[in-house]
This record gives structure tokens, sequence and C-alpha cells, in this order.
């Protein structure tokens, strides 16, 4: 049975094999990683899995463009399957969305993705948020399909600097 829990270092081996198996990109939305961040190293994911900790409660006043987030690993039996991030507050959200997600390919077709954001969906409404906001490359049919299954309304397609990108609105009020 999958579980989401907060990133950890426990599972230091488990998130390298996961982002191995993804390859160079920037296509594992969900985990909060930058370009600046140094995971190969003990100490270099350590600093990582400490930001991402320092961002995660709503109140904390973060430096300029960034937001507050929550993030969340997709772990069963100690096997990371992917993450998915609850951003909290607007400085990025229009770029990114409320919430990202990413599932590693040989997890795929399992309904994870679905799982998670419907948790997470929960933790929107228990924050107090109204709706939130989503987005997935406009090819990715299976998101475009997981956030239709939530109630995802499309507003649009808008170009980014990644590319064409499909907007939903996901009222959870």
């Amino acid at each position: 049975m999958p579980e989401l829990i907060a990133p950890t270092v426990r599972l230091r081996t488990a998130w390298l094999e996961a982002h191995e198996e993804w390859g160079p990109g920037v296509h594992e939305d969900g985990f909060g990683l930058m370009s600046c961040d140094e995971v190969d190293s003990s100490a270099g994911f350590a600093a990582w899995v400490a930001r991402l900790a320092a961002e995660s409660p709503p109140a904390r006043p973060l430096q300029a463009r960034r937001t507050s987030c929550m993030y969340r690993w997709i772990v069963e039996d100690d096997r990371v399957l992917g993450g998915i991030a609850l951003r909290h507050g607007k400085d990025v959200v229009p770029e990114t969305g409320h919430i990202g997600y990413g599932i590693r390919p040989s997890a795929r077709r399992r309904g994870l993705a679905t799982w998670a954001l419907g948790r997470m969906l929960d933790e929107a409404r228990v924050l107090g948020m109204d709706r939130v906001l989503l987005m997935c490359a406009i090819d990715n049919i299976a998101s475009a399909t997981t956030i239709e299954g939530h109630g995802g309304v499309l507003e649009g397609v808008r170009d980014t600097e990644l590319g064409a990108v499909r907007r939903y609105w996901i009222e959870i009020r």
C-alpha cells in the first residue's frame, strides 16, 4: 500500500534510484528539485531535504519569488515511486500551478497519481483553499485524465518556457 511521506534522508538510495530511472530533465515535478541542488553526495542530499522541510510551513516568510510548499514522496515498501507538491501562496503559482506531481516510469499506470492527487486535494482543503490550479504538458494525456478525473476544468492552453501546457482548475470546497 503506498503512502505519502515527507522527504527524508533515510530514503536517499531509493530516491536516487527513482531519479536515475527518470534520467535528466525537468519531468520530476513534485520533488522541488532545482538546478542548484546537489543530491549526489550525502551532504548535498541532506541540504536539499532540509530546504524542502524549511519551505513546508504555510506561514513561513520566504525569499522573493518563493512560496510555501508541502512536498511529499509517494513511497511503497521503502521504494520512492514519485513525488507531489502542494504550493500555497501566489508568487509562483501562475507559472507552476498549486499542485505538481510525477510518477517514475516503472510505477506508472497503477493509479498512483490519481491516489496522490486526491490526498493533496484533501490537504488543500485543510489549508482553506477554495480551488487549485494544475498544469500538464499538452501531450501528457495521462496527467490530463488524472486531473479531469478529480474534477479539473480546462481553462485553456498556454505557452511556457517548457512548452505548451494545459491549465486546469479544480474546485475543492
